[in-house]
């Protein structure tokens, strides 16, 4: 599933606007620790966290992922959202909690398990 239908089917906000939406999203991950992401996440995957810093974008792109949804209405630093423009990683942000989100996101199929 494209992240640009998940956008469509999920309320948030982009907060990337130059980054690419029509990027296929293949699974989840969620955590706040960057090394567990770093050990854990799939090529392809969504990220939820947290976490507002530029370092999110490093992992992201490390292990190619989807995109990366900040939750609870967080809102990345500015120094992120350019860094993740740079790399051309979409950042989009919930009011949701995680376990919201996360729901929200299997009824759309998407799994982490894979």
């Amino acid at each position: 599933m494209k992240l640009n239908h998940i956008i469509e089917k999920i309320p948030m906000r982009v907060q990337t606007p130059a980054s690419n939406l029509s990027v296929e999203v293949t699974g989840g991950y969620i955590s706040d620790l960057l090394s567990d992401v770093m050990a854990h996440a799939k090529k392809g995957d969504v990220w939820i966290t947290l976490q507002i810093h530029q370092n999110t974008v490093a992992v992201a792109t490390l292990k190619e992922l989807a995109g990366i949804i900040l939750i609870n209405g967080k809102q990345p630093a500015p120094e992120t959202i350019k860094k993740a423009e740079e790399e051309g990683v979409p950042i989009l942000t919930s009011e949701s909690t995680a376990f919201e989100l996360i729901c929200e996101l299997c009824k759309l199929g998407i799994s982490g398990s894979r």
